[in-house]
């Protein structure tokens, strides 16, 4: 299974850290040697690295890790291929345009028979279930809402509302963005850790590299990481509940949708 990493802040963050626990197990301490990739926001927009070797053994990957490229939305994904072959154009994540902006998504699973699902607005670049369900999903949203909605809460339900038919097909951890709000949708196994003031140390569980976070932040920071698995063994991260989509804004989760039921 692929590993998936998403970082929501409320203000411009470095993801050096996470994303070095991360490389390691493209290929060092994991299985997931089939490709990388990684979307930083800008604004509207997200830059995007792809790579499809593994992470340990890409320069690219390293370039990421060396240099500290801030934003208050990160996705990264590494992958163990089971549907489609390793190249460039089955890397997660994947990118779309909607309302003037950049969407991302990654997932990690696998969906039977999503290939029956039409796309409409959409079409893949490459041969993965997850991008294919990646473009059916956004071409629900831009059917139901060709604007933004006025009121986001409804976007927030109705992308619940397929993330839960996704799901019903196979297995469906998932995180999306655009570009203001990060969704992380939950189907078997996430985790999430926020680290706020006054901060402390963390130590990663796959490099033992210890970093202490007083250093490089202030008062006022808060960072929220969501991984597949934790990435380091002194904090405590929390496992979010199965079925459950969870938005997060500036670090923060502004709302939880269940069930069809809006916690907020």
């Amino acid at each position: 299974m692929c590993e998936l990493l998403g970082l929501s802040a409320n203000v411009p963050t470095d993801i050096c850290f996470s994303f070095s626990t991360l490389m390691q197990r493209g290929g060092r301490t994991g299985p997931h040697k089939d490709g990388w990739g990684i979307s930083i926001y800008e604004g509207r927009g997200a830059r995007s690295f792809h790579d499809p070797r593994p992470s340990m053994a890409s320069e690219v990957a390293e370039l990421i890790r060396r240099h500290a490229i801030k934003s208050k939305i990160i996705v990264s994904h590494i992958r163990k291929a089971n549907r489609g072959r390793v190249c460039l154009e089955n890397t997660h994540p994947f990118t779309r345009e909607l309302w003037g902006r950049s969407w991302v998504f990654a997932h990690n699973g696998q969906l039977r028979g999503i290939k029956r699902y039409g796309l409409g607005s959409y079409r893949s670049i490459g041969s993965t279930d997850s991008e294919h369900a990646f473009c059916w999903l956004l071409a629900q949203v831009r059917e139901r809402f060709p604007d933004p909605p006025a009121d986001p809460r409804a976007l927030w339900k109705f992308i619940a509302t397929l993330a839960d038919e996704l799901a019903t097909l196979g297995t469906f951890n998932m995180l999306l963005s655009d570009a203001t709000h990060l969704y992380a949708y939950c189907n078997t196994h996430l985790h999430w850790l926020t680290r706020r003031a006054p901060f402390g140390k963390a130590r990663s569980i796959d490099t033992g590299e210890l970093v202490d976070f007083q250093d490089f932040t202030s008062p006022r920071d808060i960072v929220t990481l969501i991984a597949s698995r934790p990435l380091t063994d002194n904090e405590i991260w929390q496992a979010m509940i199965a079925r459950r989509l969870t938005v997060w804004r500036a670090g923060v989760a502004v709302a939880g949708v269940v069930g069809g039921r809006l916690e907020t």
